[in-house]
C-alpha cells in the first residue's frame, strides 16, 4: 500500500503545493480539505489515523508527545516533524523519497523527523 500523507494545520503549503507539482500521483491532503484548523493534536491525529495517512508537521514542541500518548491506546500511520529551519526544496525531495521507496505499513506507529 502506498504512503499517503495528510498536512497539519502549521505545515507549510508550500511544500504540499511542491511536492504534488512533482509527483501529482501523490496522495497528499491539506489541512483545510480535511477540516484540521483549530482542532487538538489529538484530534488531528486521529483524522489522519481514521484516513490511513502518515501526518506531516512542524509541530516539534507538542506533536511527539501527543503522538506518544495517541499511539498507547490507537493505531497511526506515522507521523512525520518537519523543522522550519529545512529549505522547502529538501522537504519535498525527502517527502518523495519516503513516498517512492517505504509502503505504509513501515510507517505504522512511527514518528521520524526530517531531515532523516
Amino acid at each position: 500500500m502506498n504512503v499517503s500523507y495528510q498536512a497539519d494545520a502549521d505545515l507549510n503549503q508550500a511544500i504540499v503545493t511542491g511536492v504534488l507539482r512533482r509527483e501529482p500521483t501523490i496522495d497528499f491532503q491539506t489541512a483545510l480539505a480535511a477540516g484540521l484548523e483549530g482542532l487538538k493534536d489529538s484530534e488531528v491525529l486521529a483524522k489522519a489515523a481514521q484516513q490511513g495517512r502518515i501526518l506531516v508537521s512542524h509541530d516539534r514542541k507538542t506533536m511527539p508527545l501527543e503522538f506518544a500518548e495517541f499511539i498507547t491506546s490507537n493505531h497511526s500511520a506515522g507521523v512525520i516533524i518537519v523543522s522550519q529551519k529545512l529549505p522547502v526544496e529538501v522537504v519535498i525531495e525527502e517527502l518523495l523519497i519516503i513516498w517512492a521507496i517505504s509502503s505504509a505499513q513501515e510507517w505504522v506507529d512511527r514518528i521520524a523527523k526530517l531531515p532523516l
